[in-house]
């Protein structure tokens, strides 16, 4: 992929530079960045990237332009967690796409997952220009055509503030100082202004939500939700209100499509890109390959609870009245694209959308053909290298050149 690039900074490559670079990361998120990154960014070509957003847009127009759908979807979310005043669309998408070969041999990509909630917007830019000032990359760009880095953060703060004051917006997280995503949250705290507030340190009176800070009550006005449910279920996190309160608080990021566009979706789509799926509890009798099938709970995130080639034993041990939050998927063989001195690597790319009405005047071309006019627009790449069976950078510890990087195309 990009082969004279790819070439060209193997040769260049030295372990003082990658030093370098992960102290330079270090410095600019304002915090040590604690899950791995890897040495190399990775080089792929405009079009492939462009079809993958095609892609991203097409599958969730499938969806959103379905009422079907959407009440099907009503059953994907818990009563529990069921937030009124719900968004027409998501304010954040990502799809997650594998590379495969295609018989004629090209390259395809291949939908992993997709979800409507946000992923690290602030961090993903950082990265991408560190690998850039680090390496001396010239003639190669990170994000999609039309944005650079001022008019990509001048976007999110339109998104994510919503025409608000900084003061009152908050990005809501559960213990986020101990997150390893703490590197985003900081940066975006940089680039907004915004407060990072725990879950737990939320205030309520009556319909109004607060947050301490130098000992005075500050009234939220919009939140930037990064709080995920099944996080919150699994550590018994209580805070002081329910996400099913009317409250006089805006979400960046309405919490109901977290479960609307999720695992949830993936055995509704029809698509080229997507694999077999099914929902567990329909699958009738399995199938004799499974080593070639991927099991994953619909609702967790850095890839817990999922099992690559599960064996019936798996399978039997989850209980027939928990079947339905489980889905059985086609696994794909993901082309090792990438050349490194470790190795052909893997790679798996997260295309980041957002809700942005300036954008429904810029259809988006690649080669699936024309996507339909939507306000959702690709912002962002975020890249998880690996080796493994699985590609996020919890699963590819021990290794090296895998891992969290970022992607270019040239100029």
């Amino acid at each position: 992929m990009l082969s004279h690039l790819r070439d060209s900074f193997n040769q260049r490559f030295t372990p003082e530079q990658y030093r370098r670079f992960l102290a330079l990361l270090d410095e600019r998120c304002g915090t040590r960045v604690k899950f791995r990154v890897s040495e190399t960014p990775i080089f792929l070509p405009g079009a492939l990237l462009q079809k993958m957003a095609a892609y991203g847009i097409e599958l969730t127009r499938q969806l959103l332009d379905h009422p079907a759908y959407r009440s099907a979807s009503d059953a994907a979310i818990p009563f529990a967690f069921r937030a009124p005043n719900e968004d027409p669309e998501p304010l954040f998408l990502c799809a997650d796409f594998g590379v495969v070969r295609a018989p004629d041999g090209s390259l395809e990509p291949k939908l992993v997952e997709i979800q409507g909630f946000p992923s690290l917007y602030g961090f993903q830019t950082t990265l991408a220009q560190t690998y850039l000032d680090s390496y001396g990359l010239r003639g190669v760009r990170f994000l999609p055509e039309g944005l650079d880095a001022e008019s990509y953060a001048a976007l999110l703060r339109r998104v994510i503030l919503g025409g608000h004051d900084p003061a009152g917006v908050v990005l809501l997280e559960i213990d986020p100082y101990e997150q390893k995503t703490l590197p985003d949250f900081l940066v975006t705290q940089k680039m907004l202004g915004i407060s990072i507030v725990n879950i737990t340190d939320v205030v309520r009176d009556k319909r109004q939500l607060y947050f301490l800070r130098d000992g005075a009550r500050i009234p939220i006005r919009r939140i930037y939700n990064r709080a995920i449910v099944d996080e919150l279920i699994r550590k018994k996190v209580r805070p002081a209100f329910s996400f099913r309160d009317e409250l006089d608080v805006e979400w960046a990021g309405h919490p109901n499509w977290f479960f609307r566009i999720s695992k949830f979706s993936i055995p509704y789509f029809k698509h080229s890109c997507v694999p077999r799926t099914w929902f567990l509890n329909e699958v009738k009798e399995l199938p004799g390959d499974l080593q070639n099938f991927v099991l994953k709970p619909l609702y967790s995130f850095a890839g817990i609870g999922v099992i690559v080639g599960p064996s019936r034993k798996d399978i039997d041990a989850i209980p027939e009245a928990q079947r339905s939050q489980y889905i059985l998927q086609e696994r794909m063989d993901f082309e090792p694209i990438i050349a490194t001195p470790r190795g052909a690597t893997k790679a798996e790319v997260r295309v980041m959308y957002v809700n942005d009405p300036g954008s429904a005047s810029r259809p988006l071309h690649g080669n699936s053909g024309a996507a339909p006019a939507s306000t959702l627009r690709p912002v962002n790449f975020i890249i998880r290298m690996g080796r493994g069976a699985q590609m996020g950078v919890d699963h590819n510890r021990e290794m090296e050149w895998v891992g969290a990087s970022a992607v270019f195309h040239e100029e």
